[in-house]
């Protein structure tokens, strides 16, 4: 065999380990956020009586919104955005887009803020008679190093301060709210039936 055909070989074989090795990474990477996703699925319903998950609302205005997460707790109904970002992240309220510094890399993201301010003014005019909160949750991986805007929490304080609400007291507040819950899922189920017919304006 000539020379310059193992040197070929080498490099195709080397080219294919270093694939294999990257699509390798690549599935674990994904197979652990998927595992992460299902843990935080998992304690939201356990700390919640009611959970609604990647929904559509009516907006008020002939659309539609998306809810990531919604649940009924003791005291009313809780929106959630989960953003998983790994790195300092800088940002407020006046600020279109939020930036990401992570060992050599800087990225953004629009402030998530006004996206979770009209999904909440939805909600409300679904069910006026509940409070209605809502928050931007970051994973464990983001660091906010210049204190964190409003409405912003980290996902695992806020999963915590859900757990540690017994489950018997959990019920009996959300009791109270089950109709105006029972109204949004009924909502969200009607919105989602509209957004497959084709009919969405969203």
């Amino acid at each position: 065999m000539p020379p310059g055909s193992v040197d070929n070989n080498a490099w195709v074989l080397g080219a294919l380990v270093l694939l294999a090795a990257l699509l390798a990474g690549g599935i674990a990477i994904w197979v652990l956020r998927r595992r992460r996703q299902r843990d935080t699925e998992r304690r939201l319903h356990d700390a919640s009586c009611g959970i609604l998950k990647n929904s559509l609302i009516p907006d008020g205005n002939g659309g539609h919104i998306h809810l990531q997460y919604a649940l009924l707790t003791r005291r009313g109904i809780l929106i959630l955005d989960i953003k998983e970002v790994e790195g300092h992240v800088f940002g407020s309220e006046g600020m279109q887009d939020w930036t990401v510094l992570a060992n050599d890399r800087r990225y953004t993201f629009a402030n998530p803020q006004p996206g979770l301010w009209d999904r909440l003014a939805a909600v409300k005019r679904l069910t006026p008679e509940v409070p209605v909160t809502g928050h931007v949750a970051f994973g464990t991986k983001a660091r906010f190093s210049k204190g964190q805007p409003r409405s912003v929490i980290m996902l695992e304080e806020l999963l915590q301060e859900l757990e540690q609400e017994s489950q018997a007291d959990r019920s009996m507040a959300a009791e109270s709210f089950r109709p105006y819950w029972d109204r949004l899922c009924a909502a969200a189920g009607s919105a989602q039936g509209e957004a497959a017919s084709g009919h969405s304006q969203a």
